[in-house]
């Protein structure tokens, strides 16, 4: 019996391609936007962006693109089925960290008047999927959108805010792009995400080295995030947590995925090189910690999904307090009320 909210797949890699049609061309980030790279002041530098820009551009020249695209196209599927319920328009909208524009081949120009994609790897701009709607691609950070205050009535974003060290101002620049009254829908990875092979290789490693380094790269625990929705403005939050697993041939197989998606680790902490029995070790840990009955191996991605919205007075607000008639106590005496009136 599978769990609810966790989606298998069995033998994954579509091995189709799909030819983009005709981009539009990329522009620089806005000049006055710090480059590429660099940090707000006091913020931990956990990750090399520049790396994470060489990652996804290589990625994004493979010949066999949609090898790769099966996790992405689905996490974009469910962003815009998240749009959908909105029973609304949108004029203009932005997506953060766009990659190949996984979530615009989802909407329709019905909903979405015009769409700016915005990534930090130029290759994959220019290989974007198609799709029907307008699209303006642009070259930028997810750190330093280069858009004026209250611009666009849609913010997305799919599987990019994890990369980014400082998280909390990636969403006070959403925010501030945003029009009053819009709304931001996004997911990211969550904690669990590959606790798999996080496991395997730290025990391999741990026997075969005498210490274990970090070679998952870390994740924002869902505790945290709506308070930094919070912290960065945003108002009537939802989030929630969904896993998908998918089966693999085995470890190996997965570490291929995984280059191939540009969701390599790239923290200045990580270890440069793996040595070929640790790593042959960790398959094996792999295959004999988590093998399903079929000889695969599963991979378990945690996603988060949140929605916020900019606040306007339009929207409904909570009733001040002390302004309730009626307290929680009494709430369980009217039940027992109806109840004898029933039994009456």
């Amino acid at each position: 019996m599978l769990r609810p909210g966790v989606l298998w797949r069995r033998w994954l890699r579509p091995r189709t391609t799909k030819v983009g049609a005709e981009k539009l061309g990329c522009r620089e980030v806005a000049s006055g936007v710090p480059p590429l790279g660099s940090t707000s002041p006091g913020v931990l530098n956990i990750f090399d962006r520049v790396l994470k820009r060489k990652q996804k551009n290589w990625a994004a020249q493979q010949p066999e693109l949609m090898r790769f695209d099966y996790l992405r196209e689905e996490v974009g599927s469910q962003i815009a089925d998240r749009v959908y319920d909105i029973a609304r328009d949108f004029p203009l909208a932005l997506d953060v960290g766009c990659g190949r524009g996984y979530i615009a081949q989802h909407l329709n120009k019905e909903t979405i008047g015009k769409f700016f994609q915005t990534d930090i790897a130029e290759n994959a701009l220019k290989n974007s999927l198609e799709t029907e709607i307008p699209t303006v691609s642009v070259l930028a950070d997810e750190e330093f959108l280069p858009f004026q205050e209250n611009t666009f009535d849609l913010v997305v974003s799919s599987l990019s805010l994890h990369w980014v060290n400082d998280l909390p101002r990636a969403l006070e620049q959403i925010h501030y792009v945003l029009k009053p009254d819009g709304v931001f829908v996004g997911a990211m990875f969550g904690g669990d995400t590959l606790y798999e092979l996080r496991c395997s290789l730290q025990l391999a490693e741990t026997e075969r080295e005498g210490g274990f380094s970090p070679h998952i790269s870390p994740f924002t625990a869902v505790s945290d995030l709506g308070h930094l929705l919070g912290r960065a403005g945003f108002n009537t939050l939802t989030v929630d947590t969904d896993e998908i697993q998918v089966n693999y041939p085995g470890m190996f197989e997965l570490m291929e995925d995984l280059q191939g998606m540009g969701e390599s680790n790239c923290s200045w902490n990580r270890k440069a090189l793996l040595h070929r029995d640790t790593m042959l070790a960790a398959a094996a840990v792999y295959r004999e910690m988590y093998r399903n009955s079929d000889g695969s191996v599963p991979a378990t991605y945690q996603i988060y999904h949140m929605i916020g919205w900019k606040y306007h007075d339009s929207q409904a607000r909570p009733a001040e307090r002390g302004s309730a008639t009626v307290s929680f106590g009494e709430l369980g005496k009217l039940n027992l009320m109806s109840q004898e009136k029933k039994s009456q």
